[in-house]
């Protein structure tokens, strides 16, 4: 199923050297990119993907460069996607682990980003527990910063790696409604992805229960919905929202088997979208507290292919800005 829809979209001719320069000097959030330059990233890794699938899964865009992954919270997925999309490139690239090293001690944020400076990287891929710390680390620093998510302000890879497989499943982006459902209030991915969609022209509905609502979201949000089947009438995807506990000290919900009931997607749920509506869910996953197994390991998931076109579009987005970078 989803190979015979991701065949609906063109594939630009290959990878790097086929488009323009890119003239951001940094990824730190979709509110910074105008609507060519997301079609742009987005043309970029559909490039990128055969690279990924062919058996010598590499392009030499970035030999010799250098690649820091500064992660100040786990992560295994995004770190994970970020380093094989580096190394697929031919990028030397360090994992700098922030348990063992001086910011463990008491260095701070600043001090970290003029010893990493020193080092004379290319990039810096940063996530950081609190809003706006991978943008003030990117004006200490001379080379492309990546925001790979600061607290729950953005998360724009994300955000363009769902676009993308959206994209490829439905042959286009414009004018599909898309339903993001579960702990908005705590999400980072939920923010970049109303703006991308919103400048894709896409429209979007949150659903959640009032308290998961944060304020000012009908600003970004084309519809508000607490009552998901409603929400879920007549859409074209579902975006699922892991909820996060370690952000809301266990204070969120009254119980998991009461927020699954009303808001976990199930079979009957999901009945309200349309037939050929996909399942997203940007992971980890909660199973059977946001979404029933059987819906996740379904036929209408899109899950696992999220996660590799994740790689195509870090791959493309490390090969736009570093041109860029160099040409100072």
């Amino acid at each position: 199923m989803a190979q015979a829809r991701a065949s609906k979209t063109n594939t630009p001719a290959g990878p790097s050297g086929d488009f323009p320069p890119f003239s951001q000097k940094h990824l730190l959030s979709i509110a910074d990119l105008k609507q060519h330059e997301i079609i742009d990233l987005l043309d970029r890794a559909e490039a990128m993907v055969p690279v990924s699938r062919q058996e010598r899964k590499s392009h030499p865009t970035l030999t010799g460069k250098t690649q820091i992954n500064l992660f100040f919270e786990p992560s295994t997925r995004t770190q994970g996607s970020f380093e094989i999309a580096g190394k697929r490139l031919g990028a030397l690239v360090m994992n700098m682990s922030v348990k063992s090293s001086s910011v463990s001690k008491g260095e701070t944020l600043i001090d970290t980003a003029a010893t990493l400076n020193a080092m004379r990287p290319d990039v810096i891929v940063v996530r950081h527990s609190a809003a706006g710390a991978v943008e003030l680390l990117s004006q200490k620093v001379g080379c492309a910063v990546i925001n790979a998510g600061d607290g729950a302000h953005e998360h724009p890879t994300q955000a363009l790696l769902d676009a993308l497989t959206i994209r490829r499943h439905k042959g286009r982006i414009s004018g599909l409604t898309v339903a993001i459902c579960g702990d908005i209030a705590n999400s980072r991915v939920v923010r970049s992805n109303l703006l991308l969609l919103g400048a894709l022209n896409v429209r979007t509905r949150v659903i959640a229960p009032r308290n998961l609502l944060p304020a000012g979201i009908e600003h970004l949000a084309t519809e508000v919905f607490t009552d998901m089947r409603r929400g879920l009438e007549g859409v074209d995807v579902v975006m699922m929202l892991r909820l996060q506990h370690e952000r809301a000290n266990g204070r969120m919900i009254p119980s998991v088997r009461e927020y699954y009931r009303f808001y976990g997607l199930d079979t009957e749920k999901l009945s309200h979208a349309k037939p050929d509506a996909i399942v997203m869910h940007p992971g980890p996953m909660n199973r059977g507290v946001e979404i029933d197994p059987a819906i996740a390991d379904g036929v209408q998931s899109v899950i696992n292919e999220q996660v590799e076109m994740g790689v195509a579009v870090r791959m493309a987005v490390l090969d736009a800005l570093l041109p860029a970078r160099n040409e100072e």
